[in-house]
């Protein structure tokens, strides 16, 4: 059987695209003047963090339960997923009343496990186990065999591919009546079947877009599966963009992005929190880690986009408001604006007001000062977080923070003291 045979096709898109307009919103497809105007060039979001439950992943998990038998809907589904998908498996089982066990890890957001729930009414029941996507699909794959149930894939699956690819369909509708037609299309990749729809019709419908998925720095598998071509299951990932935090790819996405894709770029976490509070602040959208990796991108094309028209697929929103303040940490400190440092102080008086006048520039700020006073020694170490204003004053204040004791130490790069630490 020749590769092409295992691919979806763009008629198998549109045949879900028709099955799903009753069911899923036609999200809309929005200009972006702030991002137009920082890239230079034309920028519009689909907004699939408006969807109904406020992301893509409705689409394949509906069209992908739809199409089972009535003896397989009687018995139930099972599935595994970091929170989108289960969401979307909820909302189908519910307006279905079809039952379902949803397996998701105990590190989800609280946000997105009530989400789940509320969706699914008593419908569904949730079951936290393992720490990461991938522990929690080995359980539900478990059960689903042990209990007769339908498992429910997120990412590698036909049915699902075609449904998550239907938003692509209306994209290109919505293009034509802008009179427009994409140039670049960026994706966010977790197990690929986002990526594998909207790839599928795209190269059918409009052969001249360029797309690109984006992965997360610390959990690049469709990445590694490229260069190696072949998946690969990745020793341990960043699991912080939950939604595309997977150490595996599907061997059927795999084949898709091989065949469809043009370029996997990577962000790192840091960049994808910058642009999470970027969009919240500039643009008054709520969107999740994974759902902001499309536009953090752009930073890495800003010149190779110019003048172009681009799509960002904004494919969630399903953001834990107890997140922002690491949300807001990381983007600090990839952004070069706050620092930690151990640094030794002598246990006298003065000596706080000696480091402030010495070692602080004018714009700078302490966030950070943890000192337990040590008896009979002379010296005593602190914890210290700098705040700057100008990410260019940080060679200065290393400068005096190592006349002042040249024996400090920098935490920032320091995974482990940092933890241990901060």
């Amino acid at each position: 059987m020749e590769l092409v045979d295992l691919l979806v096709t763009e008629e198998d898109v549109e045949k879900a695209y028709d099955a799903l307009k009753s069911v899923v919103k036609h999200t809309p497809l929005e200009y972006d003047f702030y991002l137009s105007e920082k890239y230079h060039c034309n920028v519009y979001l689909k907004r699939e963090d408006l969807q109904r439950v406020r992301s893509f992943k409705l689409r394949g998990a509906f069209y992908a339960i739809s199409r089972l038998s009535a003896a397989q809907l009687e018995k139930g589904v099972a599935c595994a997923s970091a929170g989108n998908h289960a969401q979307g498996v909820a909302y189908t089982c519910k307006r279905m009343t079809v039952p379902a066990t949803i397996f998701m890890p105990t590190t989800t957001p609280q946000q997105k496990v009530s989400q789940v729930r509320f969706f699914g009414g008593s419908n569904v029941e949730v079951v936290l186990v393992g720490d990461t996507f991938d522990a929690s699909a080995t359980a539900a794959k478990e059960y689903a065999a042990l209990h007769g149930q339908t498992f429910i894939p997120p990412f590698d699956d036909p049915d699902i591919i075609a449904g998550q690819g239907s938003l692509a369909v209306e994209m290109v509708k919505d293009l034509n009546k802008a009179h427009e037609q994409a140039d670049y299309v960026f994706a966010g990749i977790g197990g690929g079947g986002l990526i594998s729809g909207v790839a599928t019709y795209l190269k059918a419908k409009s052969p001249i877009t360029k797309i690109i998925g984006v992965e997360p720095a610390g959990a690049p598998s469709m990445t590694e599966a490229l260069k190696q071509n072949q998946v690969v299951t990745l020793d341990k990932i960043d699991k912080f963009v939950d939604g595309a935090a997977v150490k595996e790819v599907g061997s059927l996405t795999f084949q898709h992005a091989k065949v469809l894709v043009d370029e996997v770029a990577t962000v790192s976490e840091g960049a994808v929190c910058s642009t999470i509070l970027d969009m919240y602040t500039k643009q008054a959208i709520v969107a999740e880690p994974a759902g902001a990796l499309s536009v953090a991108a752009l930073e890495k094309y800003r010149e190779e986009i110019k003048d172009k028209t681009v799509v960002c697929i904004v494919s969630g929103g399903n953001n834990d408001i107890n997140r922002m303040q690491e949300i807001e940490e990381r983007s600090l400190l990839h952004e070069g604006l706050k620092h930690y440092f151990i640094v030794n102080f002598s246990q006298r008086p003065g000596a706080l007001k000696e480091f402030v006048n010495d070692v602080l520039g004018p714009h700078d700020d302490i966030t950070k000062f943890e000192y337990t006073k040590k008896v009979n020694r002379g010296n005593g170490p602190v914890i210290i977080g700098v705040l700057l204003q100008d990410k260019n004053d940080y060679e200065g204040l290393l400068d005096r923070v190592a006349a002042f004791d040249p024996n400090y130490i920098p935490i920032n790069d320091n995974q482990t003291l940092y933890t241990l630490l901060v």
